[in-house]
């Protein structure tokens, strides 16, 4: 019995993992996390020190604890984006898809743009993004 799955080309799952390494957020990984985007930077702090406390962090405790701290105290300035709006970023994200080549660019832009799946995370040591992309061919004669 053939298989109706479809086939990822090797050319594409390069192409996921390409971009899912130029698209990882230029944040620091502690802050990166589920906590950072609840809203309030104080709801942000009260979960990324839970992390500290608890031992799921990468950091020892006590620099966790202090670049904690440091990130509320730059978010409630205003100053924990660099000066780079959303739209900059996703302007860049998609700019990046530039340097495929023009087969890919297309599927690279629709993941710059958040289609696909994501697996991972950048604490855990990398994303990993999937665009499946059905085609129907023409049916064969025999």
């Amino acid at each position: 019995m053939k298989s109706t799955a479809p086939r990822l080309s090797p050319r594409l799952l390069l192409l996921a993992a390409g971009s899912a390494m130029m698209l990882a957020a230029p944040l620091s990984a502690s802050w990166a996390g589920t906590g950072a985007k609840s809203g309030s930077p104080e709801a942000t702090y009260r979960y990324e020190r839970q992390k500290c406390l608890s031992g799921r962090s990468h950091q020892d405790r006590a620099t966790c604890l202090k670049e904690a701290g440091a990130a509320l105290a730059e978010a409630r300035r205003g100053r924990l984006d660099n000066g780079v709006s959303e739209r900059q970023l996703a302007d860049n994200r998609v700019a990046r898809c530039a340097a495929q080549p023009a087969a890919d660019r297309a599927d690279c832009e629709r993941m710059a743009r958040g289609e696909g799946t994501v697996v991972g995370s950048v604490e855990g040591g990398g994303q990993i993004k999937e665009l499946v992309t059905r085609q129907v061919g023409t049916p064969r004669t025999n």
